[in-house]
């Protein structure tokens, strides 16, 4: 992620979308650090292959809207400063990300679902962009892969989450 966040970054650059440029290098960058952190430190069992899937509880997840609503209002302040080409979707962008983030960080499976609904605005995104320069295709296809693969692992963490909860039913 941190490599992909780089290399987006710089695509992101290209075509003015300055909201993506700042949220992967700013943002998406150095949480995809802060959650390799927290995976390592939470393995299932002892098992490093593993983390330990967590569930949040409602005052965390009513935190973390708060959090994305008041970084969407910033956010869409400075991304007009800078003139940033499709304002509204890269503005949704940032909200989806932070909110993909955070639950990568807290270990939770709708992280993944949170990946998803940004691959949805980033498709829209890039293929706006495409109207224009039809080199940007390939990113809508690459974010096409992504809404997949982001499905997939969603479907994979709750079977994961289900299977950790069964084991600790186990234990005790």
């Amino acid at each position: 992620m941190v490599i992909f966040s780089l290399l987006y970054g710089i695509i992101s650059l290209t075509f003015s979308y300055y909201g993506e440029m700042l949220t992967y290098l700013g943002m998406t960058m150095p949480m995809a650090v802060f959650a390799l952190i927290s995976w390592l430190r939470n393995p299932h069992n002892g098992n490093k292959s593993e983390v330990q899937v967590n569930s949040l509880k409602k005052k965390e997840i009513f935190f973390m809207w708060i959090l994305a609503i008041v970084i969407t209002i910033i956010f869409y302040f400075i991304l007009n400063a800078f003139n940033t080409a499709n304002i509204v979707p890269s503005t949704i962008s940032v909200t989806t990300s932070f909110v993909a983030v955070y639950l990568t960080f807290r270990r939770s499976p709708f992280y993944a679902l949170g990946y998803a609904a940004n691959d949805i605005v980033l498709i829209i995104l890039w293929t706006l962009a495409s109207i224009s320069d039809a080199h940007y295709i390939s990113v809508v296809v690459c974010f096409a892969a992504f809404l997949v693969n982001d499905l997939y692992g969603f479907l994979s963490w709750r079977k994961m989450k289900e299977r950790q909860m069964a084991d600790a039913e186990t234990i005790q």
